[in-house]
């Protein structure tokens, strides 16, 4: 295998990268952990540890037969989303395709992506709305990611296969800013779908996949072009001024997916998100809340200590007490399952199963 970087072409083999499961095998149940179990992460919490498994425990009872989920609250359905989001939420607990309560879950997820990808490499189950390249960002995130924890070697090659050519499908629809758009070729972009690419050609990377040096470096020049004077990120380079706290905290962490620890721009967006948090009294008050955490807690946990410290505990104990009886998070515009899927992830984060996720 062969990934580019710095503009050449280093050759290196696809490797088996198991997540730290020994961990949670080895954890004893909640009922018998105590809130300073030293075998828990830092700032993870028994009531917090509880909260994720309700959740799990809820979207498992909302999986189809097929592997897919389906949420909407306005009509709308984005299948591919929905399940690679959910995997997601399960890998972020430890669970794989062989390992954890969950495995079955995470098998199905599997299996309803890889029959959703097309010849043309797009992952997306019907028309996703009109909105498939949402679908096929978190859908590639989501393969990247179990690839490197598949063990069996004929599922390992039939991943491989989709994440390849997710990969070119992603590459050949940026538009000529760097961006993305709801359906690839469009010669559009905006923010929130440049986001999912940017991080499912990331972990396509880390996982041993050739990304083109072009698309990433790309892709950042499109963020730079949508600043805004006050230190953050507008909806699209076409929508006018107003700076979106939402994307200006994804922002940050694809950003950090591209390399750019040092950029002026992450830094920035890294204050002004930083700022609309302390202004919230230790959480935000944006719209699109679900997403806004989800991002920001990946940034505030890689931007380090001085950051994470103060903003988790806050954010943890805001989400553990918004949860509904029966497990699940409410979801904005897309629905429970969307929210209780990244609300899991976003509690599961210290856990650091994840590759997208650590520092």
């Amino acid at each position: 295998m062969q990934i580019e970087s710095d503009g050449e072409l280093i050759a290196m083999s696809r490797i088996v990268v198991i997540p730290a499961l020994c961990v949670a095998l080895l954890m004893p149940p909640f009922d018998s952990l105590s809130a300073d179990d030293e075998l828990l992460p830092k700032h993870m919490t028994v009531d917090c540890l509880k909260a994720t498994q309700k959740g799990l425990d809820h979207i498992t009872k909302l999986q189809s037969p097929d592997g897919s989920f389906v949420s909407s609250e306005d009509g709308a359905a984005y299948p591919v989303a929905m399940t690679a989001l959910a995997g997601l939420a399960y890998l972020a607990g430890g669970n794989t395709t062989t390992r954890g309560p969950h495995a079955e879950q995470v098998r199905k997820c599997l299996s309803f992506i890889l029959g959703s990808a097309g010849d043309d490499g797009l992952l997306a189950a019907g028309q996703e709305n009109g909105r498939p390249m949402y679908g096929h960002g978190f859908g590639l995130l989501f393969l990247a990611t179990v690839y490197g924890m598949e063990t069996d070697e004929r599922t390992r090659e039939r991943i491989g296969r989709a994440v390849d050519k997710a990969v070119d499908l992603t590459a050949s629809s940026q538009s000529v800013r760097g961006g993305w758009y709801y359906t690839p070729g469009s010669g559009y972009d905006e923010g929130s779908v440049t986001v999912t690419q940017l991080q499912g050609l990331r972990a396509a990377h880390e996982a041993g996949f050739t990304v083109p040096k072009g698309t990433m470096e790309g892709a950042v020049h499109y963020l730079e072009i949508c600043r805004t004077p006050d230190g953050g990120i507008r909806y699209s380079f076409d929508s006018g001024g107003d700076t979106r706290l939402p994307i200006t905290a994804a922002a940050i962490c694809c950003l950090y997916s591209a390399g750019e620890y040092e950029s002026t721009l992450a830094d920035e967006c890294l204050e002004y998100t930083y700022n609309q948090f302390k202004v919230g009294g230790g959480q935000f008050t944006s719209g699109h809340d679900s997403y806004l955490y989800l991002y920001a807690t990946q940034a505030f946990y890689q931007a380090g200590d001085e950051y994470w410290d103060e903003y988790f505990p806050s954010v943890r104990d805001t989400l553990v007490k918004k949860q509904n009886g029966d497990g699940s998070w409410p979801g904005n515009w897309a629905g429970n399952v969307y929210g209780t899927c990244l609300n899991c992830i976003v509690l599961q984060i210290p856990f650091k199963y994840l590759p997208i996720y650590q520092r």
